[in-house]
């Protein structure tokens, strides 16, 4: 399946355009996470949701999504990216369509399930297809560069995406709008490079696989339970355990069998372990800013989801420079940690603004300058850390080290949520009750947007305090120098030899 030591496959001449269908790719994912978020409400007033299974519809699409990533990753390299991304494509497309025309919630869980498993077919394959796309320095810094504006900045597209469609259409187009996205891109078949067969027969790591999932599993539900059982509840505690044993017996596992999932040599880099880490800690602050900042603007503010969706956008610019015009040209020049490191704190600044936000916060002073920082910051920590979280493994190692990183992307995702959500309704809680003797009939709605705002501006000090700790520990651990290349020179280092 490799190349042999020394020699360097030929470029594909068709590439930049392979990039523009791998980022469409891409970009349906992450609008996938917010935009059904904004249609929710709609949903469960169309379908008869009840309270307490709404949460289902986003858990379904985690769950299966986070648990599968590392055998989607494996599928990839075993069977071929091209012929993995297409089928994940195709499928996360059906499934789409299956939920805007879902007729009860049976249906609509189903179809988010489905989402979930192809979308853990077609993320690794999209990122490992471009790393093995772009080998020269310059050029793969670029292509990251643009893979990294779309990671860091399709969220806020999405919830400007999922306004409009829910305000002026309905919200089952939420999930139709993915059809068209993968029809246009299905034409990265006639682009991309053909795929090269394994030699001999593909062995899956059973139980590897048994013990990835399950861990997983436990460790995404439990998170997602915490968010309403709290995290002191005896099942919380429970899956938590259980997952983290899971994951370690895993990992024990893996180094003892053959052909395992994950080989310990995908995380063995230092580098590569940095841009894991900086991944999935950097999703915290965006995660912050997304769903706490949704609720300020609509619940507190009341302004309503397309406007809210807009509020996004300057992020969204500000992420476009950063990934796309600083850190591109900059990858090639500094060591990473020079983009990652700076990049972490100037987000954390950014959050730490929003910590003095109240109910009468005007947008313009108190939101869109923490968009902007950390907007650009974001840009600077992905565009790197995807870069890295690829440089240098074998080629045959290339779809599971892309799920890795999607894998921290969505337990980062999920522990933060859960976290920063139990300390912001603490906090609201603690408001209500020293301020209980103050509450009327006539101010309540009053005191009750104050509280929200006071749970909001603790979850940003710990948000901001992550992305800090994430800064020193992610300088600390990478330790690749500085690109000395020349100019159009393609990567032949001995560690990258087979993949760039």
């Amino acid at each position: 399946m490799s190349q042999p030591t020394g020699i360097q496959p030929e470029a594909n001449p068709r590439r930049w355009l392979a990039l523009l269908f791998i980022g469409l790719a891409q970009l349906m994912i992450v609008l996938d996470i917010t935009i059904v978020n904004i249609a929710l409400p709609s949903a469960q007033k169309d379908l008869g949701i009840t309270d307490g299974d709404r949460q289902w519809v986003i858990t379904a699409y985690t769950l299966a999504f986070g648990s599968l990533l590392l055998l989607g990753g494996r599928i990839a390299d075993y069977t071929g990216r091209r012929r993995t991304f297409l089928i994940g494509l195709l499928g996360f497309a059906g499934a789409s369509a299956l939920g805007g025309a879902a007729s009860g919630f049976e249906t609509l869980l189903l179809a988010r399930a489905l989402q979930g498993a192809f979308a853990a077919l077609l993320a690794p394959s999209a990122l490992s297809l471009l790393a093995v796309n772009f080998t020269e320095p310059r050029e793969r810094a670029k292509a990251f560069g643009i893979f990294g504006a779309i990671a860091a900045g399709g969220g806020a597209i999405g919830l400007v995406v999922g306004g409009a469609l829910t305000e002026y259409l309905d919200w089952r187009w939420c999930l139709y709008v993915n059809v068209p996205i993968a029809a246009i891109a299905v034409i990265s078949w006639w682009v991309l490079p053909a795929d090269t067969r394994a030699e001999g027969r593909a062995r899956f790591d059973i139980p590897g696989v048994f013990l990835a999932v399950t861990g997983l599993v436990a460790l995404v539900y439990g998170c997602s339970e915490a968010e309403s059982e709290g995290w002191d509840s005896g099942m919380v505690a429970g899956l938590l355990t259980a997952g983290v044993v899971l994951l370690l017996a895993f990992i024990l596992v893996e180094k003892r069998v053959k052909n395992p999932l994950l080989p310990m040599r995908v995380l063995a880099d230092r580098t590569r372990g940095g841009a894991y880490l900086a991944v999935g800690l950097s999703v915290v602050g965006m995660f912050a800013m997304f769903l706490f900042l949704t609720y300020y603007m609509q619940v507190v503010k009341g302004y309503s989801a397309l406007t809210t969706g807009l509020a996004f956008l300057p992020m969204t610019a500000s992420v476009l420079v950063s990934a796309g015009g600083f850190a591109s040209r900059l990858i090639p020049r500094v060591a990473p940690r020079m983009l990652v490191g700076p990049g972490l704190l100037i987000a954390a600044t950014g959050v730490a603004l929003l910590v003095p936000l109240d109910v009468d916060s005007s947008y313009a002073a108190g939101v869109l300058p923490s968009e902007i920082l950390v907007g650009f910051g974001m840009g600077l920590v992905m565009a790197p850390a995807m870069n890295y979280a690829t440089h240098g493994v074998r080629e045959q190692d290339a779809g599971v080290a892309s799920a890795t990183v999607n894998t921290a992307q969505q337990i980062g995702g999920s522990i933060g949520t859960a976290l920063l959500n139990t300390i912001a309704t603490s906090a609201t809680d603690d408001y209500k009750a020293e301020h209980m003797h103050e509450i009327t009939r006539q101010n309540m709605h009053a005191h009750m947007k104050a509280g929200l705002v006071e749970g909001f501006s603790e979850a940003f000090v710990w948000s901001s305090a992550i992305l800090t700790g994430a800064a020193i520990v992610v300088t600390l651990l990478m330790n690749t120098p500085r690109p000395s290349r020349e100019p159009g020179a393609r990567d032949t280092s001995p560690k990258a030899v087979h993949l760039g």
